[in-house]
């Protein structure tokens, strides 16, 4: 997508919740699908865990559909018989490990986005990031792929519900010290949709 296409869908919607009676000052992203252009990465990544056992490769478009709900669900979703294969611990631990070494190799920011996210700073909005990645990963692709622009990170981790639970959301509105109508959450998925519902908070869909 043009910047230019982004530029005026983007900052209509800002535009009018700026003007409600609690005006927005922050805009949390989620990351893979909205940011950052990271299936082929990810396809590798479960195909090679997948190939080690023999097990069926998955195309990209099956692993886009598969994506949203963290690595267990992704390995869920793509190996036969789910969780309950006998490979199934082997291969989630594998998809780790190589996806650890192997999450930039092709991964690439959305175009435009790095222009978007200056241009919000410069108007001064907080910026966050909420992702199903591990925490680990999330702040260093959004360090490695935007530094400054950054506020907050979050990611999974051990004992924090993921999306769609609101969990992760609220302590990135709570670390950059907004309120839920003060926020809009920005995501690419069904599961971005019901998150930012379960945290009560507004929501902008994207398309690419």
């Amino acid at each position: 997508r043009g910047m230019h296409t982004m530029d005026e869908k983007f900052f209509e919607q800002c535009y009018h919740l700026a003007e409600e009676e609690n005006p927005l000052k922050a805009v949390i992203f989620d990351m893979d699908g909205t940011l950052l252009d990271t299936l082929a990465d990810i396809t590798d990544s479960v195909n090679e865990a997948l190939k080690v056992h023999g097990l069926p490769m998955r195309t990209s478009d099956e692993i886009r559909r598969f994506v949203g709900n963290g690595a267990r669900q992704l390995i869920a979703r793509a190996i036969p018989d789910g969780e309950e294969n006998p490979l199934f611990e082997t291969t989630l631990a594998i998809y780790k490990t190589y996806y650890d070494y192997h999450c930039k190799d092709n991964t690439k920011p959305y175009e435009g986005i790095s222009q978007l996210l200056k241009e919000l700073k410069r108007r001064n909005f907080k910026i966050g990031v909420v992702s199903n990645k591990p925490d680990h990963m999330v702040k260093a692709l959004s360090q490695e792929y935007f530094g400054e622009f950054i506020d907050v990170a979050i990611g999974e981790k051990e004992g924090v519900n993921r999306k769609p639970a609101p969990d992760t959301l609220l302590a990135a509105m709570q670390e950059l010290g907004v309120e839920q109508d003060e926020c809009v959450f920005i995501g690419d998925s069904d599961v971005d949709i019901a998150t930012a519902g379960n945290a009560e908070t507004r929501f902008i869909a994207v398309t690419w």
